[in-house]
């Protein structure tokens, strides 16, 4: 049986399930950093709050089913609460569907850079990216 930490040979999907064109902005970013190359699992949805959850949702199953591969998919969205994040919890099957709330670069990239282990593992490193690459800034990292 493989650890939590080990390489699969079927990557893990992403939707970055956001507000407006954040994860448009947040690819465009993803692929600038990585020198143009993007993962074939990777796909952005928008939901504005005037749209109904149920129809969002719909949009979000379909791209799931095209994102799996069979390594399960994770789901970046933005602001806990939000209609995004409201419907990333309802697309939530444990082992096979997660999702993680306060989307940034440096989790949209952890994401990307290891999409090919296993999706309790990736889900680690995501949310790790969030919290590691959050810091009070000084004059010195200007470099």
């Amino acid at each position: 049986m493989m650890s939590m930490t080990e390489q699969t040979t079927i990557p893990v999907g992403i939707l970055l399930l956001t507000h407006g064109r954040l994860g448009d902005a947040l690819v465009e970013c993803a692929r600038h950093v990585l020198g143009g190359k993007l993962p074939d699992q990777l796909a952005t949805l928008s939901a504005g709050q005037d749209e109904p959850v149920d129809e969002v949702e719909a949009r979000a199953r379909h791209l799931l089913a095209n994102l799996d591969q069979g390594g399960g998919v994770l789901v970046l969205t933005d602001l806990l609460g939000a209609t995004p994040a409201r419907v990333a919890a309802r697309l939530i099957e444990p082992g096979r569907v997660e999702a993680l709330s306060g989307v940034s670069l440096p989790m949209v990239l952890r994401a990307i850079n290891y999409r090919n282990r296993l999706l309790g593992a990736l889900v680690k490193k995501a949310l790790l990216a969030g919290t590691e690459c959050t810091v009070a800034m000084t004059a010195a990292d200007a470099g």
